[in-house]
């Protein structure tokens, strides 16, 4: 009689312990594939990241962004050539050289918004060289392997049936949470690339303000703007290998212990992706 309970009890344990271990490799593998693949993601070039993305984006660009840029910059031009008349008293005091100041100023301005996309995806380009150079140097994996799990399972096969009760209860709700912290991953990371489309199919526009005095840092903001999108993508990276040492050092003990403290390192991680692009713009002072 006592031997039955005894096997109904076996039986529930290593159902339960099944559901733990269960929920241990479905937690470290959302988490480690998500890392992977924000890493693979973060190195790519608008171009790389989707082809018809970036045409769609270029073909606004080319029809609609540049024409208005074109009369911003006629309307510049304009102001220029007025405020040059007025300060030589009405052409009384007449320089040859300052009209041949402004029409090379003139030249490059229509120069810089007629390659102003092609300045921006140039930015992204550096980016992707930064972020590849980081990835050289980030080599750690924050994959837990197998034989760490088993270890852990291994210090549970001697707790009663309620004790892994909680246990279960506990893991899949740590479980849940970093599924939830690898989707604001995700989000973050495609977040930072809708951005940068959105941001580069109007680059004519702001670069077409340069010319003047006055609205010239609408378009250094926009450069600014550019080159903290770019560097938010190596902050993307450093992020993900400090998680990864965090990770590895991680000693696999306690079972409460070591899931709590990967369920703090990836809030963590989340919280700082999440501050990535506001810590980029206040490095660059851009707004």
């Amino acid at each position: 009689m006592f031997g039955i309970f005894d096997k109904i009890e076996e039986f529930f344990k290593e159902l339960l312990l099944g559901g733990i271990q269960a929920n241990l490799e479905s937690m470290f593998l959302d988490i480690n594939d998500k890392v992977g693949a924000v890493a693979t993601d973060v190195g790519k070039t608008p171009m790389g990241w989707n082809g018809e993305v970036f045409a769609f984006i270029k073909s606004i660009n080319d029809s609609v962004i540049i024409p208005i840029a074109g009369l911003i910059i006629t309307a510049v031009l304009c102001i220029e050539i007025i405020n040059m008349v007025m300060q030589k008293n009405n052409m009384h005091d007449t320089d040859t050289f300052e009209f041949f100041k402004y029409i090379i100023k003139m030249w490059i301005a229509v120069w810089l918004v007629s390659h102003a996309f092609e300045f921006s995806m140039a930015v992204f380009d550096v980016a992707q060289h930064m972020v590849n150079k980081a990835a050289g140097v980030i080599n750690t994996s924050a994959t837990v392997s197998g034989d760490q799990i088993v270890a852990m399972m291994d210090t549970l096969k001697e707790k009663g049936l309620g004790e892994l009760v909680m246990i279960l209860f506990e893991t899949s709700i740590i479980k849940v949470a970093i599924q939830a912290i690898s989707i604001v991953i995700m989000l973050v990371v495609y977040g930072r690339m809708f951005e940068i489309y959105v941001y580069s199919s109007v680059s004519a526009i702001p670069f077409a303000t340069m010319g003047n005095k006055e609205w010239g840092q609408i378009g250094t903001n926009y450069i600014k703007g550019l080159f903290a999108l770019g560097l938010q993508g190596l902050f993307l990276m450093v992020c993900l290998g400090i998680y990864a040492v965090l990770v590895k050092t991680i000693e696999i003990t306690d079972i409460h212990t070591s899931t709590m403290t990967i369920l703090g390192y990836a809030v963590l991680l989340g919280l700082m992706m999440l501050k990535s692009g506001t810590l980029a713009k206040s490095v660059l002072n851009a707004h």
